[in-house]
């Protein structure tokens, strides 16, 4: 009788119960018990708060959203990059039930209208630049009645739920409200209206909408409730051994689950220092961070690891007191992970896997694991939740086969906001996530990725999904047919390779196509290289052959 194999499932550990409460509630009770615990360095600005202060500042802003008229259920975006008022935002929302909407800070003009049209945000927080951005000059294009209203009243025929933008700038153009005039605004309302808001919150609901880039176009809004991303933020911290002596580097975005759920979350259910090196990544300021502070843990994509390591001056910088951190966003070379344990004296680093609508992280190898399984693979199922491999009939399949990857438990988001038939293609009737990536599950239950999503491009940690820059170079007047494709690239995992067929008598070169795309889009997500063609490679019966593309432009780039 032939042996009856193991089917590719697994359930993470249930030894830890969940947190059964609110981030508020959470933020609450590790100020009240580390009061005077340095909790969070934002070096940038020059600004440091204990618990106790930055449970002030928390509640005097989200007593500002109260007197904003701010209800339960309303959403709030925030448009910038890492900084303080980050931090106060995501709390001093998540305090009055108010969901956050984070807005990438890359994010041009027609992403920001889509953005803040879908979620009906109430109210946007914006910096006032940041790189190449001139946030205050796009939004008064997008809202030319900005300047005539007063802050607070705006009335947009565009934007019909938008009451109004505070700014980040102390003295931002008219129409806007400064960011100061906040702690004004909140003086001015009880604490006990606030508590009482606060007490009328339960766990499950919505209080972050995080997009991501969609396989159909349009990025989706994947809606998480306080139980989704407090439980995963403090799983995340347990697996690491978090404590309130710990001090964590965050040089990943805020606005993305990296930087405020493993990050800011992960910190706060264990009472440990957040520190920000900039207010993006700069591995200057994140090796300067890791010195000074005396930083004994560190986030990351491999890219940014990568950029560590190779710093022409990283022996003048001291980085013996870490000890651990997460690498995520795409697999590690092993030469990497090996330096970082030597080099950077991370030796109890981890791998962690996820996507935005599992808050994020399903999957994470442990602190003792050999190093083989920290590079080959994405660890073992997470605490309180469940993983399968199925095949295309929606069977599991067996320990060392190929399925696609799906995941159920505490993690799982509420739904792609206002969007039933999304949310119905993802999640099944039994509550699985299905996440379109194939994987492998060995004996001991650890998980291999070994594809994923076909099209998907990640480069340096950011998702891109093809069809929404095809439909995007679409609006191009020139523009005929176009086919999007990545391919290997040492420094950023993959780059973006644009096939562009012209209309007849058009035609563009490559420096004014990407001209046009750096004003519209995010920086990441226009293509470092364009090739210009009359036909694509096909079938016979017109399929578009994406794989023999790939393989002609790494041909004709590496000949460059």
């Amino acid at each position: 009788m032939k042996p009856q194999s193991v089917p590719s499932y697994s359930q993470g550990a249930l030894d830890k119960p969940l947190l059964a409460m609110t981030i508020g509630q959470a933020f609450d009770q590790t100020a009240a018990r580390y009061p005077d615990g340095e909790a969070l360095v934002v070096r940038h600005q020059q600004q440091r708060y204990n618990w106790a202060q930055l449970a002030q500042a928390v509640d005097l802003h989200a007593r500002a959203f109260l007197a904003l008229g701010m209800q339960a259920g309303d959403r709030l975006g925030v448009w910038a990059p890492n900084c303080a008022e980050w931090f106060i935002c995501q709390f001093a929302s998540a305090k009055i039930g108010v969901i956050l909407v984070n807005i990438n800070p890359a994010y041009r003009l027609s992403e920001l209208e889509y953005v803040l049209k879908q979620s009906k945000c109430q109210w946007l927080v914006s910096a006032s630049t940041f790189k190449t951005s001139n946030y205050h000059a796009m939004l008064q294009e997008l809202l030319p009645e900005l300047e005539g209203q007063a802050a607070g009243q705006l009335n947009s025929e565009r934007f019909e739920d938008l009451r109004g933008v505070i700014s980040l700038d102390a003295q931002p153009p008219a129409g806007f409200l400064p960011w100061p005039q906040l702690a004004t605004l909140g003086s001015g309302v009880a604490v006990q209206q606030l508590y009482a808001r606060q007490a009328s919150l339960q766990p499950d609901q919505p209080v972050n909408i995080q997009y991501t880039s969609g396989t159909t176009g349009f990025p989706k809004g994947a809606t998480l409730s306080h139980r989704n991303i407090l439980n995963n933020g403090y799983m995340v911290g347990e697996s690491l051994g978090l404590t309130a002596a710990d001090r964590l580097v965050i040089p990943v975005p805020l606005y993305h689950c990296f930087g405020m759920v493993m990050g800011n979350l992960g910190c706060v259910t264990h009472g440990t220092t957040m520190i920000y090196p900039g207010d993006a990544f700069d591995p200057t300021l994140t090796l300067q961070a890791i010195a000074e502070e005396r930083a004994t843990a560190l986030y990351g994509v491999p890219t940014m690891f990568i950029a560590l390591l190779d710093h022409p001056e990283r022996a003048g910088f001291d980085v013996s007191s870490l000890r651990t951190g997460i690498m995520a966003g795409a697999t590690c070379p092993i030469e990497v992970m090996r330096r970082v344990i030597s080099e950077m004296h991370m030796g109890e680093v981890q791998i962690a896997y996820g996507m935005t609508e599992t808050s994020p992280v399903s999957m994470q190898t442990g602190p003792d694991d050999e190093l083989e399984l920290r590079v080959t693979t994405v660890g073992r199922t997470q605490p309180h939740l469940e993983n399968k491999l199925i095949d295309a009939q929606g069977n599991i399949v067996a320990r060392g086969e190929v399925g696609e990857l799906c995941t159920r438990g505490y993690s799982v988001m509420l739904g792609y906001w206002n969007n039933p038939q999304a949310t119905r293609e993802a999640l099944d009737s039994e509550g699985w996530m299905h996440t379109g990536d194939l994987a492998e599950m060995n004996e001991q239950g650890y998980v291999r990725i070994v594809g994923r999503n076909k099209d998907m491009i990640i480069r340096g940690g950011e998702n891109i999904y093809p069809r929404e820059l095809e439909e995007f170079f679409f609006t191009h007047p020139a523009v005929a047919d176009v086919q999007v494709i990545g391919i290997p690239d040492e420094k950023y995992g993959e780059e973006i390779v644009a096939w562009i067929k012209f209309h007849p008598g058009h035609s563009a070169n490559e420096l004014e196509l990407q001209t046009w795309c750096k004003s519209r889009i995010a920086h990441f997500k226009t293509p470092r290289h364009f090739k210009f063609v009359d036909v694509f490679p096909m079938t016979v019966t017109g399929k578009i052959q994406k794989f023999k593309m790939r393989e002609i432009s790494i041909l004709e780039i590496r000949k460059v």
